[in-house]
């Protein structure tokens, strides 16, 4: 195997990976960043926090958090396998190891959240403590606000979530690989006049183990997409919608009205929508349907989910309905989205 192709920008185009790498953040509702082998980033951070943002502005606490990020990369290629440990401000971060013949190449780096349940992670490594610095504490005490925003989830979720992300970014950058190297070949066996089998290229491939392994992940990603209870992303500056908001990102599946939304929030319907235009700049009915078309791209792109299902599983009365809403918004069918900007595996 060529030197080069275990190079992680040559292995991915890196402009569908970074796509990829948008939807996972928003999928997990994690941080993510790709590196390569050597620890430089490879991509820019996707749904990177505020909080983490202003930490890394700061020259002095910018060292501690790429010594924590050295630290996580180093032990999850020693035990190639997601390590799951505390940075400096005691938040979760995770660093997923991709090897392609037991060979690093580089790492997904996720994380920014916060524990819900920390007395079940007691044993996860803290690399580094300023818990007693003057630093720390001043940072803190500025940034409290951007802190409390930090995403919530339980440990057990973080390791899923974890273990489903080394096992589909492993298996897309193998494919890809393959991908390479089958193309490579064939030219070269072309050009002398050879036949050349599958089987001896990929030997333990087939195409029914290949199908299995991505229907696999596909149900994986869109189940952590559409069950991700805590994946509210919209700050919304008016407290008395904020139970709206909660709800509409909580139950994706659901077919929400204004009127259920008014009522929860204990708000007559007129005024509810009139507050609700003033917050997104839409009316209500408008926004929900452009919100439902994001997620949409975000399914499109991540899986091989049919469109009739996409469809159902956002609340659409059927998928003609689907089609005709997306393409309002995106002016092309969910089947051609996904042709161009579906990255291959």
């Amino acid at each position: 195997m060529i030197q080069e192709h275990l190079r992680i920008h040559k292995i991915l185009d890196m402009q569908k990976w970074k796509r990829l790498q948008e939807s996972l953040a928003t999928v997990t509702n994690l941080a993510i960043l790709t590196v390569d082998y050597k620890g430089n980033p490879v991509t820019s951070h996707s749904g990177c926090r505020p909080f983490c943002q202003q930490v890394r502005k700061d020259p002095n606490l910018l060292r501690f958090c790429l010594k924590c990020d050295s630290r996580g990369g180093l032990e999850s290629v020693r035990s190639n396998s997601p390590y799951v440990y505390l940075c400096h401000f005691n938040i979760i971060d995770i660093a997923i190891p991709i090897s392609v013949d037991d060979k690093y190449i580089g790492a997904v780096m996720a994380g920014q959240v916060r524990l819900s349940d920390p007395e079940n992670a007691r044993e996860l490594e803290q690399i580094l403590s300023l818990q007693d610095s003057e630093l720390y504490r001043i940072k803190r005490a500025e940034l409290g606000h951007l802190y409390d925003e930090l995403p919530v989830m339980s440990y057990e979720e973080v390791v899923k979530v974890s273990n489903m992300l080394f096992l589909l970014c492993n298996y897309i950058v193998e494919e890809a690989l393959n991908k390479n190297l089958l193309i490579e070949m064939f030219e070269k066996a072309s050009g002398q006049g050879e036949t050349l089998n599958i089987s001896t290229i990929l030997p333990g491939y087939s195409i029914k183990n290949i199908e299995s392994i991505k229907k696999e992940m596909t149900n994986a990603i869109a189940d952590a997409y559409l069950k991700n209870a805590d994946s509210e992303s919209y700050v919304c500056a008016n407290k008395a919608l904020k139970p709206a908001f909660a709800y509409i990102y909580r139950n994706k599946s659901e077919q929400v009205t204004l009127k259920q939304m008014a009522e929860l929030c204990h708000l007559s319907p007129s005024y509810f929508s009139r507050l609700f235009t003033k917050e997104t700049g839409e009316n209500f009915t408008t926004y929900l349907a452009r919100l439902k078309i994001s997620w949409a791209k975000q399914l499109l792109e991540v899986t091989d989910m049919p469109v009739a299902q996409i469809s159902d599983e956002l609340g659409f009365n059927e998928p003609g309905y689907f089609i005709k809403t997306f393409k309002k918004f995106e002016d092309i069918t969910p089947a051609l989205y996904r042709k161009y900007y579906k990255p291959p595996v």
